[in-house]
């Protein structure tokens, strides 16, 4: 197939919209379906993250993917039982790819309500079956397995988009784009994120652990798909906030970080005991944890009915000390940190190592701090934009 047409263009009315492989045949094939034109520019984008992230750990990854960025991103490292909880994983789902897929939509669930899946090796029965109780738009993935194939094109009533990417396809080094009817040409963004990016540490504290290397290599690669600009914090092998697309470096901090610390919220025991009638959708679950965790009495009353009980409300002082409680937090940046008041604000969501490109004419500023609160920072001299 070299080209394939699409339901629309970004929105409806942008009609024909079609994609095509300028030599050869398209790297994609459709098993189930019809793609968009959002739908392919996030599988595109996703199957580059999660390769990249199984060739700089060696564990099988996955991302959820939303208008062209992550939602969330993670390899597959066991789940503790509290994750489970958290992310409607307590029936047994054993596979590595599973459990990665599992984590990567359990960092922002509001966010990935309507996703688009990638997966780095075979979908098999039981992402299929985690899958079958999302609203997820969409799949890619290397191979799939007849029963996880059968099951997934039952889901949206038979129209759930399933994608293979073909794994021998090599882009070309060169890309380019049209905006406004004038092309844009660049050498694609072919740097490997590996853990020689992170030598060069600059900080008095110059300790990093194995497993801070690995979640610091995903924050890395997961901003390398994001819209810039962007932050991102992992811990325990999947990414816990991500800041896209912001035009100041301090928003984007703070939007990660509140997103972390609303992850780290959901692990709450009081959020953990909370008892959802048995018919309550896991969208209306999400919904009403996070209209809990923020205090929003209004959007809350619209889910009430869902629990068996009015929720305690948390108290401001027990959200703090809980956030405070997390800590070894890995934090990347696509781009330098201009301002130490970025170091401060990461610090409180339990934010310990720290990867960005340096360059910034108050770097020593920026060092300053983190010796000052203990954070060991390394740059890396990539700077990660992506638009």
């Amino acid at each position: 197939m070299q080209k394939y047409e699409l339901k629309y263009g970004c929105n409806p009315h942008q009609r024909p919209a079609r994609v095509y492989a300028r030599q050869g045949a398209l790297p994609i094939e459709i098993l189930n379906g019809k793609a968009g034109y959002i739908n392919l520019l996030d599988a595109l984008n996703a199957w580059q993250l999660v390769r990249e992230l199984k060739e700089a750990t060696g564990l099988a990854a996955a991302a959820s993917f939303k208008h062209v960025s992550p939602a969330g991103a993670a390899v597959a490292v066991p789940l503790h039982q509290a994750e489970k909880r958290m992310y409607y994983a307590e029936e047994e789902f054993h596979s590595d790819i599973a459990t990665a897929y599992i984590r990567a939509r359990g960092a922002d669930r509001v966010s990935s309500y309507g996703d688009l899946a990638a997966l780095s090796d075979e979908c098999d029965e039981d992402t299929a079956r985690y899958l079958l109780s999302e609203v997820s738009d969409g799949i890619i993935a290397p191979s799939y397995s007849n029963k996880a194939l059968d099951m997934l094109r039952t889901k949206r009533r038979g129209n759930y988009l399933v994608i293979r990417m073909d794994t021998a396809y090599l882009p070309p080094e060169m890309e380019t784009k049209e905006v406004y009817g004038i092309a844009f040409e660049q050498r694609r963004n072919d740097t490997p994120i590996t853990s020689n990016l992170l030598c060069n540490v600059v900080t008095q504290n110059q300790r990093l652990q194995q497993d801070t290397v690995r979640d610091l290599l995903i924050a890395q690669i997961t901003l390398k798909y994001t819209q810039s600009n962007s932050v991102c914090l992992a811990k325990n092998g999947q990414t816990i906030g991500i800041g896209a697309g912001q035009q100041s470096r301090i928003h984007c901090t703070r939007l990660a970080c509140e997103k972390s610390d609303i992850w780290r919220l959901r692990s709450h025991p009081s959020i953990l005991a909370l008892s959802f009638l048995p018919e309550s959708k896991r969208y209306n679950c999400d919904n009403a944890i996070d209209a809990i965790i923020r205090g929003d009495e209004y959007i809350l009353s619209e889910w009430q009915g869902i629990l068996y009980e009015k929720p305690v409300v948390l108290p401001d002082e027990a959200k703090r000390d809980w956030i405070k409680s997390l800590t070894g937090v890995a934090l990347g940046s696509d781009a330098f940190f201009p301002f130490g008041d970025n170091i401060e604000r990461a610090c409180q969501s339990g934010v310990g190592y720290i990867a960005q490109p340096g360059g910034s004419i108050r770097d020593d500023q920026v060092i300053g701090v983190c010796n000052k609160l203990g954070i060991v920072m390394a740059f890396t001299g990539v700077r990660l934009f992506h638009h």
